[in-house]
């Protein structure tokens, strides 16, 4: 599954990385109102300008970064922050989708096909499952921290 990765900014200034499975998921997302601010919740959102990065079909290095372009913003978090930051993003997805259960793929697909309204949801599918969404054009993603949501529940 290949994820788009898109610097974003609301009409209050909060800027921020959303996550998608293309340009036109990220249009049909903001369209149907289902992307907003995570700072304000302001749900008028821009893609801000970025420097994308772009792939090559040779293998050949890339040119030498010098000055400012060499350098990039890092973080070392202890591993007490970690777990603030997980509980945070854990009580974010918890209060802002919907747990539907081993039904996740059907309800997947309703949402993609327009037959329910859409909604954030979680839940739980096979790797196999989730890979088949993907195929069919479903941007689905696992959660590494899920054992959290278990725990604010």
């Amino acid at each position: 599954m290949s994820i788009k990765v898109f610097n974003l900014r609301c009409d209050n200034a909060h800027t921020f990385e959303g996550w998608f499975a293309s340009g036109d998921d990220l249009d049909a997302q903001r369209e149907r109102g289902l992307l907003s601010c995570p700072v304000c919740n302001s749900v008028e959102v821009v893609k801000a300008p970025s420097a994308p990065y772009v792939g090559r079909a040779v293998a050949e290095p890339a040119p030498a970064e010098t000055g400012a372009a060499a350098r990039q913003t890092a973080i070392m978090p202890t591993p007490a922050q970690m777990q603030a930051m997980f509980m945070t993003m854990a009580r974010e997805i918890a209060r802002t989708t919907e747990d539907v259960g081993e039904r996740f793929a059907e309800e997947a697909r309703r949402i993609h096909y327009n037959e329910v309204p859409a909604r954030g949801i979680r839940g739980t599918t096979t790797r196999q499952e989730a890979q088949a969404l993907d195929d069919e054009g479903i941007a689905v993603m696992p959660i590494p921290f899920a054992h959290l949501l278990n725990d604010l529940q």
